[in-house]
């Protein structure tokens, strides 16, 4: 609407573009009725006050998720509002509670995963971003809570995504209330599958969609009483029966047509089927294949999809064989018959066609001949037989058909609804409706004017439900709205439905008359409707006529109008089709005696239309109602691309406009207190000094204001069209007088800042001047002594350069000389040096060479002499033990495998060590040859300074001089044999070393070969080694059976007493467990078995000694149930329990019911999980007495054979296997084993160690799951900052009661309660650290997503409150200390990353790789994206990031989505357990248990005194 006063100057408006719908700009001048606007396309245009829309300068750049918050409701404001959302992908918008879903012509799969579902199950509506799953959940509230039936209604034209929001919301009720059907199908999932048979028999392409759905489909879900699916069925109306026959360009037949004539060559073959271009039923237009689709592929799919819901393979080919037979009616045509007004096919092709339908039907080929081109009129006295002529006999074969499809249709659905079953208990429902939405093309036929029929019927029930809406809103806000008035569209109903004078029924009327034809139809409708204001003739038309509906006007042709409405159902027909061979076509026709009756009755296909929509309202009317408006973008089909004029008729058409309408007849603009006061607090400033209700500051703002006709409701202002641009005028004005203003202080204020600059710039410029004449006149002086310098220090430097040139000549050649003469002699030396060891290295090989192989052959003969004493000493063993019979030689068998594999292991571990000892002897060989060398040359060197000297002492003895011979020739000569001989063998070595080199190679691969099957070998003995115990266990079980029956043998005379009770063979020893045979074997045997079991007193003895037993047990239970504390911060009832267990050797029995007893008592003494100290204290307990059990318990074989202790293992899996068996026990302190001692574990220990474990595992999880319990509801409130009003600012107090860090507080203090209370009960610091790292990842996960999917908590000031919570977090993290909070601050890096993007300033400026690289490099481009996109300065008003940045995230993406098969931007919460055992005992292995005190109340028990040790 119009605003109500004249825009300012500088006011940003709307003004109507005869392109783009609508184009906004800005007020640059006012003269009276003629307002200049600057629109930002550049052009300035006049217009008058009534033709502009006001523009809301401070929306939101990304938009509203809900458009009744828009200042300003109207027609731009919703558009805009709907471009600048699908601009960043949101595609959904509400308007109240209708959602308007964008498609976006791509996929978007983070949109729709399990953890979307798992965000809107049970939000309330309006709480996260618009979507469908919104809508369903509260559909499904509302039916559940109020057990009212509930409807979706799914519409908008072809290609706006209707069938997919459909699959949508049954997903998401399927995930609120499914359940698997008996056939591993949900009942939703067939329903899903249905939906490729239906498009195939009921969509076409349109002008606008390839596959538009040419039917209404109402898709019931049936629910029980608990919520759960129980039941589904498909209602399908208002299918377009003339499609069948007649088509108009460029649009196709339905699809199973094209199909069936792509089938295989086999299916083409049998149906006599061709190119579609060969049947007049579609080649009436030139679209025969469409873009992209394969109708080959689909026809198998469609097969394949028929198979999913029930209709078997027979069904099928009499389903394509009734398709091919209407193609083959299409093709016959008439001519003129013999007799008069007779007809009869016209040629041999339409005989043919005659024919082969007659085949597919499975009748006879006259009958049908006859029943197209004659009647049989049956009167009173007889029956009379009349002839058609061509052009009745053509429409006779058009009615069959339509007919013959239109059953077909329904029987496709009564089956698939059979197939998927009904629940007729059910009482609960939730439809969703599917169907087409306005239509206005430029020619509009009988098709268009029945679907606008629909539309209108369902835009009354469309604005009455939004009439209710906004009569409950008002309600609920208890303010006036009885004198709103609604504008129904009824009169538009009338004129088309309304009897005897509405359009259908004068239609109907016109095909009853034989003669009436399209001309003298629309005639009678210009008669009939001349003054009616819905009613219009076109100008240059004779027989059209215009509507005018509530989404426009549309002009309708009524050339084939009556053509498509008659719908004859004519006797011959129904006989011809019911006495089918065919069982399948027979039933499509059942044969009635109403029908046998008559000649043929007239059908109107325009009156059934109307029949089933009232049946469709009907269902309506019994549900409450929720509506989906799905919008089409571009005719494109393409994404990215907005087309406003195509978008704002659609919503014209959708009933969103008329909506919108009749929110502006009452209250169209809805502020919240706080909003309002926000906005236009600074119209009255005084009003909000000293104010603390919000209500009472609005009512004195609109007072002072004067404003007339507003209502103050609950929680909002409700104003009247055209108050919000009155108090926006208001507000701009005196913006614009507060700008004048500051504008002047800053004009003065940059204005003086100038004059001090200046000022300032000339007293340093002077100061310059003055220094550099000073300057120059000191470099001047500093010239002078410099030249002085510099040449003396070049005088200097030449004389130095000319004397070191000659000094350094001097030297260099005496170096030389040197030199040269030291070479020589060094150069003999080592040749020398050499010879020598070389020979010695040759030698000492020779002698070790012969020594390894001797001492290699006695080894051998040792292992082979040890190795036969071994079988001989088995050989006896195995003698000695044939006597126990099966079981004996089984073990005998095993241990001849064990040594069979033992020897082989050995064998291959000695070649393995022989082959590693021979290279180890060759290389000590090889050094100590070089040793030897080396010390041959040291001696010979000494030998020659000494030779050197003893010369030099002859020289000065003998003065005579004479010449010397210094070296021996003859020596050198021999020297110099023996050293060639040494390089040959040396390289004859080298060679051998080689190839022994390339040998141990060979061998060290074989020998890893062979060690693999060594240890696989070993661990095939480890396996028999377990099997023989568990045969020495039965042997030995055998053997103790023997022994008592020996004894009972023994007690037969002794049976004569009978008062003495026989005592069973197992016996009980201390506290529940039984006595083992290593224990009857240690026994003092009596001289007679007699007086072992004869004597009542020893009876007597036995049982007061298991009542005793029994009597400790119950005492150690009811003392440790109760909280018997901490001792120097151990946990006194883990260290009782465990010393009691060891000193009653409990670990070792086989068979004992005290650790059944223990389980049974921590399971009952945790029911209070609410409490968490109780929790912790058993936490503490069962934690540390599993680490007592973790430190004591070794493995065992169990059996009589326990006693015997294992030999140590030599192979290195029995060391690993011992090292298994008892892990960390070499960790211990020294302390520690004064307390904790290893046993043997028998299988009820360690049973009981795996329950134990369970129980840390549960007790861990519930005080864990407690904590999040008591944040969760925190969070909600911590992730958005609490409003604070502009009043604050003046007067110091808010209008809300909380302030800003009270939740955050009361956070904190929850997770100090919980460590307090942890630290008091001394749980071990690694289960503190797991609780608080999940718990802040819980955290982290609440917070992140809330951020991502609620738009108002990605703002600027938002970002700032986390942020301080955050800082509070961090600051109880140090305080808690790395021992306890451990990594929790890490687990915040989503949240703290997101948070730190909302508080920068300047985004814009920031490329996308600092945003990914610096500031946020752990969030994924989806999380990015949306948080871009979401954000919104509500402080400041500053932008988002740029939009190059935006594109650069959508591309990436684009990218990403076609490789993963999930983009959801959500994060998970991992509830699982992160800690082991073996943490445990990393964190507990410190402790010292010698200083743990045990329970008072045991140790004054004289049963328990073995406590004091």
């Amino acid at each position: 609407m119009a605003a109500a006063v004249s825009p300012a100057v500088g006011s940003l408006v709307w003004l109507e573009h005869p392109d783009v719908a609508w184009v906004d700009g800005e007020v640059v001048e006012v003269h009276g009725e003629e307002i200049k606007v600057l629109c930002t396309s550049g052009k300035t245009v006049v217009v008058k006050p009534s033709n502009i829309y006001p523009k809301d300068a401070e929306a939101p750049p990304c938009g509203v998720d809900d458009m009744t918050k828009l200042a300003y409701l109207h027609e731009p404001g919703v558009l805009e509002n709907l471009r600048s959302r699908y601009d960043i992908n949101e595609i959904y918008t509400y308007t109240g509670n209708i959602l308007i879903a964008v498609n976006p012509f791509r996929r978007l799969p983070h949109l729709y995963d399990g953890h979307m579902m798992a965000q809107y199950k049970g939000a309330g509506f309006g709480e996260l971003s618009p979507h469908p799953f919104a809508v369903a959940d509260a559909a499904y509230r509302l039916m559940i809570n109020e057990g009212v039936s509930q409807s979706i209604l799914v519409s908008g034209e072809s290609g706006a995504g209707k069938t997919e929001s459909t699959k949508l919301l049954m997903a998401y009720l399927a995930y609120m209330g499914g359940r698997a059907a008996a056939e591993g199908r949900t009942v939703e999932q067939q329903v899903l599958e249905s939906n490729p048979v239906l498009e195939a028999f009921g969509n076409a392409k349109t002008v606008r969609n390839n596959n538009s759905s040419r039917f209404g489909k109402f898709v019931e879900l049936q629910f029980d009483q608990m919520g759960r699916i129980s039941g589904a069925a498909i209602r399908t109306y208002l299918l377009e029966r003339s499609r069948v026959c007649q088509l108009s360009d460029p649009e196709r037949n339905y699809h199973c047509f094209y199909m069936l004539c792509a089938a295989p060559p086999e299916d083409v073959q049998r149906y006599k089927l061709g190119n579609p271009r060969t049947f007049h039923y579609l080649n009436q237009t030139n679209c025969y294949e469409l873009d992209g689709i394969d109708d080959s592929k689909e026809y198998i799919a469609t097969r394949r999809a028929m198979e999913v819901v029930g209709i078997g393979a027979d069904a099928q080919d009499a389903i394509f064989r009734v398709v091919a037979a209407i193609l083959h009616l299409g093709n016959i045509e008439f001519t003129k018959g013999e007799e008069t007004d007779s007809s009869m096919p016209k040629d041999e092709k339409s005989f043919f066609h005659l024919r082969t339908a007659a085949e597919l039907f499975m009748c006879d080929p006259k009958a049908l001949e006859d029943s197209l081109c004659k009647r049989v009129i049956v009167t009173r006295d007889e029956t009379i037989t009349k002839w058609l002529d061509p052009e009745a006999a053509a429409t006779s074969r058009d009615a069959l058909a339509k007919i013959v499809y239109a059953r077909l249709f329904d029987w496709l659905v009564d089956n698939i609804n059979n197939s998927i079953g009904q629940d007729p208990h059910s009482k609960l429902l939730i439809g969703v409706l599917d169907i087409y939405g306005f239509e206005s093309f430029k020619t509009n036929s009988f098709e268009q004017f029945c679907i606008n029929l629909t539309n209108e019927k369902l835009q009354q029930h469309f604005n009455q439900h939004v009439f209710k809406m906004e009569q409950e809103e008002y309600t609920k806000e208890e303010i006036d709205w009885s004198y709103i008035e609604f504008v129904d569209n009824q009169d538009i109903l009338d004129l088309i439905e309304k009897k005897p004078g509405g359009i259908i029924a004068l239609l109907d009327e016109a095909c009853m008359f034989p003669r009436s034809t399209h001309e003298t139809f629309a005639q009678k409708l210009y008669q009939t409707f001349k003054n009616h204001n819905r009613f219009t003739k076109p100008k240059l038309s004779r027989s059209d006529f215009t509507i005018c509906h509530y989404a426009g006007d549309v002009t309708y042709q009524t050339e084939l109008f009556l053509d498509k409405n008659k719908d004859y159902v004519v006797a011959e027909h129904q006989a011809l089709l019911s006495a089918s061979k065919c069982s399948f076509v027979a039933g499509l026709f059942p044969l009635s005696a109403e029908d046998s009756s008559k000649s043929s009755k007239f059908s109107s296909i325009g009156a059934r239309f109307k029949q089933q929509l009232q049946q469709l309202l009907e269902t309506l009317s019994a549900t409450e109602p929720h509506y989906i408006r799905c919008v089409k973008p571009n005719n494109l089909l393409k994404p990215a691309i907005f087309e406003n004029k195509n978008v704002l008729q659609q919503l014209r058409c959708g009933g969103v406009m008329e909506a919108i309408r009749i929110s502006c007849a009452g209250f169209p603009t809805r502020k919240p207190f706080a909003e309002f006061v926000d906005r236009f607090g600074l119209l009255a400033p005084e009003v909000l000094d000293g104010s603390s209700d919000e209500v009472t500051a609005c009512k004195r703002l609109l007072e002072k204001v004067g404003l007339k006709g507003y209502q103050i409701g609950k929680t909002k202002v409700f104003l009247r069209a055209g108050q919000m641009a009155e108090l926006d005028a208001h507000r701009s004005e005196i913006l614009g007088r507060s700008a004048s203003i500051i504008q002047r202080k800053v004009r003065s204020y940059l204005a003086r800042r100038s004059f001090i600059l200046v000022r300032r710039s000339v007293i340093q410029i002077q100061a310059a001047c003055r220094g550099q004449l000073t300057r120059q006149v000191y470099e001047g002086m500093r010239r002078e002594a410099s030249c002085l310098m510099i040449q003396r220090a070049l005088r200097m430097y030449l004389a130095r350069k000319a004397y070191g040139e000659l000094y350094s000549s001097a030297i260099s050649i005496q170096r030389g000389m040197r030199g040269m003469a030291a070479r020589t002699e060094l150069h003999f030396r080592r040749h020398t040096r050499a010879a020598i060891i070389i020979q010695s290295q040759c030698r000492k090989y020779l002698a070790r060479l012969h020594y390894m192989k001797i001492k290699k052959a006695a080894i051998a003969t040792q292992c082979a002499w040890r190795v036969k004493v071994a079988r001989k000493e088995l050989r006896t063993l195995k003698m000695a033990a044939r006597e126990t019979g099966a079981l004996q030689a089984a073990k005998n068998k095993l241990e001849k495998q064990v040594e069979e594999l033992t020897w082989r292991l050995q064998l291959e571990k000695r070649m393995r060590a022989d082959m590693e000892e021979a290279k180890t002897q060759e290389n000590q060989k090889l050094q100590s040859t070089l040793q030897e060398m080396q010390f041959q040359f040291k001696e010979t060197k000494a030998m020659l300074v000494k030779e050197r000297e003893a010369a030099k002492r002859a020289t000065e003895k003998v003065p005579v001089i004479q010449e010397v011979p210094v070296v021996d020739h003859v020596m050198l000569e021999k020297l110099s044999s023996e050293n060639e001989k040494l390089k040959v063998m040396v390289s004859s070595l080298e060679k051998k070393i080689d190839e022994t080199e390339k040998r141990y190679e060979e061998a060290n691969k074989i020998s890893e070969e062979r060690l693999k099957q060594a240890f696989e070998a070993e661990s095939k003995i480890i396996q028999l080694k377990t099997a023989m115990q568990r045969l020495e266990e039965k042997f030995s079980d055998i053997e103790s059976e023997n022994q008592m029956l020996r004894q009972q043998s023994l007690l037969t005379p002794v049976k004569k007493i009978p008062e003495y009770p026989q005592t069973p063979v197992t016996r009980r020893l201390e506290n529940g467990h039984h006595v083992s045979e290593e224990d009857k074997a240690n026994e003092p045997q009596s001289a007679t078995p007699v007086k072992k079991f004869a004597t009542e007193s020893d009876s007597k003895f036995r049982r007061s000694n298991v009542e005793r037993q029994h009597e400790n047990v119950d005492a150690l239970i009811s003392c440790v149930m109760k909280n018997i504390g901490f001792s120097n911060g151990k946990p006194v009832a883990a260290f009782t329990i465990y010393k009691c267990l060891l000193h009653w050797k409990s670990f070792e029995a086989e068979r004992t019911s005290v650790f059944d007893r223990l389980i049974q008592m921590i399971g009952s003494a945790i029911e209070d999980q609410d409490n968490n100290n109780h929790m912790a204290y058993w936490l503490s307990n069962t934690s540390t007495l599993l680490f007592l059990l973790q430190k004591s318990l070794k493995g065992s074989g169990g059996g009589a054979s326990a006693h015997k202790k294992p030999p140590a293992p030599t192979s290195l899996f029995g060391r690993m296997t011992m090292g298994f068996r008892s892990p960390s026990s070499a960790n211990l302190p020294v302390a520690a084993f004064d307390v904790v001692r290893q046993v043997e574990a028998k299988y009820p220990a360690l049973l009981f160690k795996q329950q134990l474990t369970a129980y840390v595992e549960k007790i861990y999880g519930i005080i864990r799951d407690n904590l999040k319990k008591e944040l969760a509801s925190l969070l909600s409130l911590c992730i958005q900052a609490p409003r604070m009003s502009k009043g604050v600012l003046r007067s110091g107090r808010s209008f809300g009661k909380d302030s800003p860090a009270t939740h955050w507080q009361s956070i904190i203090e929850s997770l100090s309660t919980l460590l307090n209370t942890l630290k008091e009960n001394f749980v071990p610091p690694v289960l503190v650290q797991k609780i608080f790292t999940q718990t802040f990842s819980y955290i982290n996960v609440q917070l992140f997503n809330s951020l991502l999917l609620r738009r108002e908590c990605c703002t600027f000031s938002n970002g700032e409150y986390v942020k301080a919570g955050l800082a509070e977090m961090e600051q109880w993290c140090c305080q808690a200390k790395e021992e306890y909070a451990g990594s929790s601050w890490d687990e915040l890096k989503h949240i703290r990353q997101a948070v730190g993007f909302l508080v920068i300033h300047q985004k814009y400026r920031i490329s996308y790789d600092e945003i990914t690289n610096d500031l946020c490099p752990i969030l994924s481009v989806q999380q990015l994206y949306r948080i871009c996109t979401l954000y919104w300065d509500d402080n400041y008003n500053t932008r988002s990031v740029s939009p190059d940045v935006i594109n650069s995230m959508r591309v990436l993406m684009t990218e990403d989505s076609n490789d993963a098969v999930s983009n959801s931007f959500l994060l998970d919460d991992n509830s699982g357990i992160p800690f082991s055992v073996d943490d445990l005992s990393t964190t507990l292995q410190e402790k010292d248990f010698s200083d743990v005190k045990a329970a008072d109340e045991l140790i004054e028990n004289p049963a328990f005194q073995f406590l004091h040790e």
